[in-house]
């Protein structure tokens, strides 16, 4: 049997095979063999003018320190919470660096689906955070991305239900609601909506601050002059929480009107011991990157098959 060693060409031929192979794998969204080192990681959240994303960008880089042999972290934050534009472009930034999973809070629960399918097609392992992303066009795009977070819905529910205790059948409140396309939003009011209908206690108006303090401190002054019988005003975050107690102090209401929120952010903590506002859910922010940066290194490590996570969520109020 004759042989003969290859020709140059025919190495330069096999080298450009072994590419092209290489390449239509990726292009599958399948990676090449992971490089040894630590992964790289990217936590992608809403305002960082928000001290509950403050407080989780803390907690992530924390960890982080903590465990540097084993991932390196990169994090952003877009300037208000309604910025799609700049959340989709920061994903887009994170694909380009090729880091190997990117850990999202989304500002919007359909926006930012078609952006994660893309990053899924490179082959970007992605866990959501915080606002679960909408099921549908998640569907709809071909992805499965796995939700790590509380339960938005019986969190809001236990807050609402506390404050019920405090009210009468029949009084008015009305409910500060975050952006309405966000899922934690929707959530949120449905837990707020079925506590009071239990407790015969009647919503008068639902609007929504899109998350803000100032927005919900403008928002709460306009009601109380439309409804100035309501008892009180269900936030659905902390920030707007905080707008409507200074609304309620503008409008010398400070003990007529109870207030309650949703994050547990340090600047409640001291509202709440004051009684300026009544409760809150803690949804464990400086745990709750930790908790998907956790759950994207099992993925990443071939620990775990991707599926929703249920993160803890406990009632703040001034005697617990």
């Amino acid at each position: 049997m004759n042989t003969h060693p290859l020709s140059r060409r025919d190495v330069h031929i096999w080298l450009a095979l072994v590419v092209l192979m290489l390449a239509a794998c990726n292009s599958a969204g399948e990676r090449a063999a992971p490089t040894a080192g630590p992964r790289r990681i990217a936590l992608v959240m809403k305002s960082l003018a928000n001290e509950f994303f403050v407080t989780m960008a803390d907690g992530a880089k924390a960890h982080q320190a903590a465990n540097a042999s084993t991932y390196t972290l990169i994090v952003n934050g877009i300037r208000n919470e309604s910025d799609l534009a700049q959340q989709v472009a920061l994903v887009e930034q994170m694909m380009a660096q090729t880091v190997d999973a990117i850990v999202i809070a989304p500002a919007d629960s359909r926006a930012l689906v078609p952006v994660l399918a893309k990053a899924r097609r490179q082959g970007i392992i992605v866990v959501n955070i915080d606002n679960k992303l909408d099921a549908a066009t998640l569907k709809d795009a071909g992805i499965a991305i796995p939700f790590v977070g509380p339960d938005n819905r019986a969190g809001a529910h236990t807050v609402a239900a506390a404050l019920a205790k405090q009210l009468k059948r029949g009084d008015k409140v009305v409910i500060l609601e975050g952006i309405p396309t966000a899922f934690n939003a929707q959530q949120r009011r449905l837990g707020f909506e079925e506590a009071m209908k239990e407790a015969g206690i009647d919503v008068v108006a639902v609007q929504s601050a899109h998350w803000e303090q100032d927005e919900a401190n403008t928002i709460t002054a306009a009601m109380l002059r439309e409804h100035p019988e309501v008892k009180a005003i269900l936030a659905s975050n902390d920030n707007m929480a905080l707008g409507a107690a200074s609304a309620i102090r503008q409008a010398n209401k400070t003990g007529q009107v109870t207030v309650v929120g949703f994050d547990n952010i340090a600047a409640i903590q001291q509202l709440i011991k004051d009684g300026r506002v009544f409760a809150t859910a803690d949804q464990h922010g400086d745990r709750l990157a930790v908790f998907g940066i956790e759950y994207a290194l099992k993925l990443l490590r071939g620990e775990t098959q991707p599926q929703d996570l249920q993160t803890p969520v406990d009632l703040i109020t001034a005697s617990k």
